[in-house]
């Protein structure tokens, strides 16, 4: 699969599982203006972003995410739709992402050569993805013993604080947020796809709609890509 068949499909997934705050941006839904605090970015965390978002979407034959202006998109999805408590989640995550590189190899993720920081960020995404499928994996494991109705109560009562326990257990409070690195990849990925060259390149995008056609085949409509959601920008 190549980089433009990832992309494409990325967006697709775009409308699944996705942070609280990324989800209202989609649909267009508004903060209170009470509910959102001033956020200050340094240059270090903004350099951390820019560099994550590379990353995560690389200049190949089309644009990266620096060329179309994500990380400036981050920071401001940041400043305008989160909420106070989930720009401090955001900023705890990142600087527990960057004591992960010191810890990992002794400096922080910045200074490290670009092959360890490609690997830092790919077994950081890697270790959430797989801890937030053991998480489900559990809970879908009690539902099904909660609606099978073959156990006693006292027995699924008794399983129940089991699997509270490990849960509980398995998630430390920096884990009971979403994780600094899924977040990243949404709002890298929502940024780039809402830019003109993500939705015009790797989408595809028809300013004038013509007729409607409800009925034909994905590859009879616009050789295969994902349509563009909304107008794309330029950041």
């Amino acid at each position: 699969m190549n980089r433009r068949e990832v992309l494409q499909r990325a967006a697709w997934l775009m409308s699944g599982a996705v942070a609280v705050p990324v989800l209202g941006a989609l649909h267009g839904c508004s903060r209170k203006p009470d509910a959102i605090a001033p956020l200050t970015l340094d240059s270090a965390q903004r350099a951390i972003i820019a560099e994550v978002a590379e990353i995560i979407i690389p200049r190949t034959d089309t644009p990266g995410a620096a060329d179309v202006g994500v990380p400036a998109f981050i920071e401001a999805m940041l400043k305008d739709t989160f909420v106070s408590a989930d720009q401090q989640s955001f900023v705890s995550g990142l600087e527990d992402f960057d004591a992960t590189a010191r810890r990992a190899h002794g400096a922080p993720f910045l200074k490290l050569p670009q092959a360890q920081r490609v690997a830092l960020v790919q077994t950081v995404h890697d270790s959430a993805i797989e801890a937030a499928e053991t998480r489900r994996q559990k809970r879908q494991e009690w539902k099904a013993l909660e609606h099978d109705g073959a156990l006693p109560v006292r027995q699924l009562r008794s399983l129940k604080k089991q699997l509270t326990s490990i849960l509980k257990r398995d998630e430390s409070p920096s884990q009971r947020v979403r994780p600094f690195i899924l977040t990243m990849k949404e709002l890298a990925l929502l940024g780039f796809f809402s830019s003109q060259p993500g939705a015009t390149q790797i989408l595809q995008y028809l300013p004038v709609p013509g007729r409607l056609e409800a009925c034909i085949a994905l590859s009879e409509a616009g050789n295969g890509k994902t349509w563009a959601l909304e107008t794309p920008y330029r950041f």
